[in-house]
């Protein structure tokens, strides 16, 4: 069934009517992790009869830093645009199951899934390539460092973490 209602924004006001709010955090892991140097999009849509929206993230295209494919990693690069969307987060807990998923990511599972990736993708350089997922790999064990480096912004993205300061 398709949604009957489909936004690219809500105004702050309706944060309270996302349902998957929490997902927010899960998306924040993996843009750190990825090196989106995009801003965060997400669309929001429900069906009729729904009292709450779902958010869907959408547009991983400057994951890798766009087409360079370097990790010029900065704090305020791969957020969302408003804070209110983190209103949940308390701590590290809050990032999970995400980010436990994104440290544990057995490399046994990556390796198979470069014969799934078209190679004009990559303009079959497979060196290159190669290069990317090994530093994905090696960005595995950073994430919380990222996460910790946006939350001490002068942004204050998570004005409810309660948690400890590091993992």
């Amino acid at each position: 069934m398709a949604a009957d209602k489909l936004y690219d924004y809500l105004p702050e006001a309706m944060t309270g009517r996302v349902k998957n709010l929490s997902t927010f955090a899960g998306i924040l892991a993996f843009d750190k992790w990825t090196c989106n140097a995009d801003g965060r999009q997400a669309a929001f849509w429900k069906r009729r009869g729904e009292r709450k929206f779902t958010a869907s993230f959408i547009d991983q295209g400057y994951c890798f830093n766009a087409g360079e494919w370097s990790f010029p990693d900065a704090p305020l690069r791969g957020v969302f645009g408003r804070n209110d969307v983190y209103i949940d987060v308390t701590g590290w807990e809050s990032f999970e199951p995400w980010l436990s998923r994104i440290e544990c990511f057995p490399e046994s599972s990556l390796w198979p899934l470069v014969d799934q990736i078209p190679p004009e993708w990559y303009d079959s350089a497979e060196n290159e390539l190669e290069r990317l997922l090994t530093t994905l790999l090696e960005r595995r064990p950073r994430v919380r460092h990222f996460i910790l480096a946006f939350k001490d912004s002068s942004r204050n993205p998570f004005p409810n973490w309660r948690g400890e300061p590091a993992s």
